[in-house]
């Protein structure tokens, strides 16, 4: 599937956006000692992990049309 220019600036600053949101919580992370809100702060780690993994597939392919076109 082919994206438009704008699609892929998109997904970049969303790209971003979440680096900053996965730095911020691991490094607020430290200071948190209340259990619930540390196995929240976990989840989002994960998911946003995997998140940050599916958007670089996503920029790579792109890439990837870039260079075959």
């Amino acid at each position: 599937m082919e994206h438009a220019l704008h699609e892929i600036l998109e997904v970049h600053e969303i790209t971003a956006f979440k680096t900053v949101c996965l730095t911020k919580t691991k490094t607020m992370q430290a200071l948190v000692s209340d259990p619930a809100l540390k196995q929240i702060m976990m989840q989002d780690l994960e998911t946003s992990t995997r998140q940050l993994q599916e958007l670089g597939a996503i920029l790579s392919n792109a890439g990837q049309q870039e260079l075959n076109s």
